[in-house]
């Protein structure tokens, strides 16, 4: 409990044995209500009021364009279950021939090749979309084409299908515009969406952007001054609360350094007398210095053995991994 978020992210990085840590994150409920990451600069006990009450989830943080970038096989593993969880919560919205799509790769890595009456009875006894149901024929009827296909193959031609999707990697936060319209907002790798639904409305990216800020609930986008004369100055998105506000804002931070900056931005030196605004940066290494390190190091993948289990579908780990909450309680 006198640790830093650091100290808890990385005792779970070293127990799952992952080497591309910066692209996950550990994300709890907050006091408010509130989903947020846990701020790895920031004392534990300052940002988790009851730390018996809370559960800390380990999840995908930082969606890659391009998810080839992913050196290692774990890392690409860990991003297939999270795309898998996603579908199965409705989080990740496409067409049915794409949903079934993923499904049938899932199928491969964890079943092996088709077998109809495995198919069937899989299918009958674990969910992996909303609407399933409609589509299990047509599951598989793709999954019939991956026959030879390894668990590490799969993953691969999963996370290629999922990156072309209109809503890969987005997670929408509800606000309203000047207007008062209802509309999302998110961050991506490529700047900050606004969205109607799950319909992009508008795209500001970073290269126009000349500062991101927060007043209370208020979100604001100012623009540089050669693309102001098209439109306004500064935009203003209302949100819930001023927390949810602050949340979006650090996400939005901590995308724009993983993504833009060639190096973890450096602390600030604290005011002697007085400070105004946050002093909130990003902590860790970037996609940059990530996909330079990949390059120079060269390594091998390390090793690691997922296991099925026959009962529940969810329980598919890494052997790295065999109880990660009860293990890593026991050492904290």
């Amino acid at each position: 409990q006198k640790s830093c978020g650091k100290g808890l992210f990385n005792l779970t990085c070293s127990h799952l044995n992952l080497a591309e840590k910066e692209y996950f994150g550990l994300e709890f409920r907050s006091q408010a209500g509130n989903h947020v990451w846990l701020e790895p600069l920031k004392p534990i006990t300052k940002q988790v009021k009851n730390p018996k009450e809370v559960l800390f989830k380990f999840m995908v943080k930082f969606f890659p364009v391009d998810p080839g970038h992913l050196r290692e096989e774990l890392t690409r593993y860990l991003f297939t279950l999270q795309i898998k969880k996603d579908l199965a919560l409705g989080r990740l919205p496409c067409s049915d021939k794409s949903a079934a799509l993923l499904v049938s790769h899932l199928l491969q890595s964890e079943l092996g090749d088709f077998h109809e009456e495995t198919d069937q009875q899989h299918l009958e006894t674990h969910r992996y979309l909303p609407n399933q149901e409609y589509l299990d024929n047509k599951i598989m009827h793709y999954h019939r084409r991956h026959s030879g296909k390894t668990p590490a193959e799969s993953d691969v031609q999963l996370l290629d299908v999922a990156r072309k999707l209109d809503m890969y990697g987005i997670r929408p936060h509800p606000a309203s515009d000047g207007e008062g319209t209802q509309i999302n907002l998110a961050v991506t790798h490529m700047g900050v969406l606004v969205l109607r639904g799950n319909t992009k409305i508008n795209t500001f990216n970073w290269s126009k952007i000349r500062k991101l800020s927060f007043k209370r609930k208020h979100f604001l986008i100012k623009l540089h001054a050669n693309i102001s004369e098209l439109c306004k100055d500064t935009l203003e998105f209302t949100m819930a609360s001023r927390d949810t506000c602050k949340a979006f804002w650090k996400t939005c931070v901590e995308y724009h350094a993983f993504f833009r900056l060639s190096e973890e931005p450096k602390s600030k030196p604290k005011a002697l007398l007085c400070s105004k605004g946050s002093s909130f940066r990003y902590s860790g290494r970037t996609q940059r210095q990530l996909l330079e390190h990949g390059r120079k190091a060269k390594m091998k993948s390390l090793p690691f053995e997922r296991k099925h289990y026959t009962s529940r579908y969810d329980d598919r780990q890494c052997r790295s991994s065999p109880d990660l909450l009860t293990d890593v309680s026991k050492q904290v």
